[in-house]
């Protein structure tokens, strides 16, 4: 039952948004549908475990000396399951979503994150625009918590107010992560959740998460979402859903997106979605 519990940011959230780049809505989803969505995506993760590896864990994080950790994703969920397609629609969801973009609200793709009760990876700070950048820098994330995610689970953190330094230089690294002197997830603002609340941010603002050293799982979904007439400047992290409106409609009729179209001789199949996700592997943090 998708009774409203919230339309839109309030003047006093999208001013907190603009000023610090993130902004935790509570309770846009009911409890009821975020452990139905939770199920949906553990149920997910044992179905493709049985097929292929989907740790995502980055190599910058993993060390000889310390405890494995791992990190199960998905990309694209809204193919693999119908519940995540309503999700992504629902117009408490997307109603945020054009609070902070505008009334044209365009996928870019989507990513389940699965942390694993007391070994869940973490992910070291780091801007999403090096992954995707687009010229107007419209991008943004959304994680979506499907059940609590406190401190001591690994939940995101942030660095407030980046998203006004624009791009960060990273120094060359090779999964874009910043410098752990200047900026450690240790003195990141965390932004615990509860199941249901949903976090915004700009893909400038620097995010990361620590290790899910609890006993229960950490379960999100990241929707990354842009301005239709926001191109991107390279045909890098193609999906096959890019280009789904989730909110209002294409001014540009597909136009602002051609170059999607150029990247291997036009739009991708089931094939081709499959060996990006592989080259994805290290991909941007949910």
């Amino acid at each position: 039952m998708l009774l409203s519990i919230q339309i839109g940011l309030t003047h006093e959230q999208k001013k907190f948004y603009d000023e610090n780049g993130y902004i935790l809505v509570k309770g846009v989803f009911t409890k009821e549908e975020a452990a139905m969505l939770r199920a949906e995506a553990h149920a997910l993760a044992d179905r493709l475990t049985q097929i292929r590896d989907i740790d995502a864990t980055w190599d910058s994080v993993r060390s000889p000396n310390e405890k494995k950790t791992v990190i199960l994703h998905c990309h694209d969920v809204q193919f693999q399951s119908a519940a995540f397609a309503r999700m992504m629609l629902d117009p408490r969801f997307t109603s945020i979503a054009q609070s902070i973009i505008g009334p044209n609200v365009q996928l870019h793709h989507s990513k389940m994150f699965i942390k694993p009760p007391e070994k869940g990876s973490p992910f070291p700070m780091h801007q999403d625009y090096p992954y995707f950048p687009h010229g107007k820098n419209s991008m943004i994330a959304s994680i979506i918590h499907f059940d609590d995610a406190p401190i001591e689970k690994g939940c995101v953190r942030v660095y407030p107010g980046t998203h006004k330094l624009g791009p960060i230089d990273d120094g060359g690294t090779r999964d874009h992560s910043l410098p752990k002197e200047k900026y450690s997830v240790e003195k990141a603002v965390p932004c615990p959740a509860e199941a249901g609340d949903v976090l915004f941010f700009s893909y400038l603002t620097v995010h990361g998460s620590g290790i899910n050293g609890s006993k229960e799982a950490r379960t999100t979904v990241l929707v990354q979402m842009r301005d239709p007439l926001d191109p991107p400047s390279a045909a890098v992290h193609l999906s096959r859903g890019q280009g789904m409106m989730l909110a209002g409609f294409d001014p540009s009729c597909g136009a602002a997106t051609a170059i999607q179209e150029k990247c291997e001789g036009g739009a991708m199949g089931m094939g081709g979605a499959m060996e990006m996700g592989a080259r994805q592997k290290v991909g941007v943090m949910g």
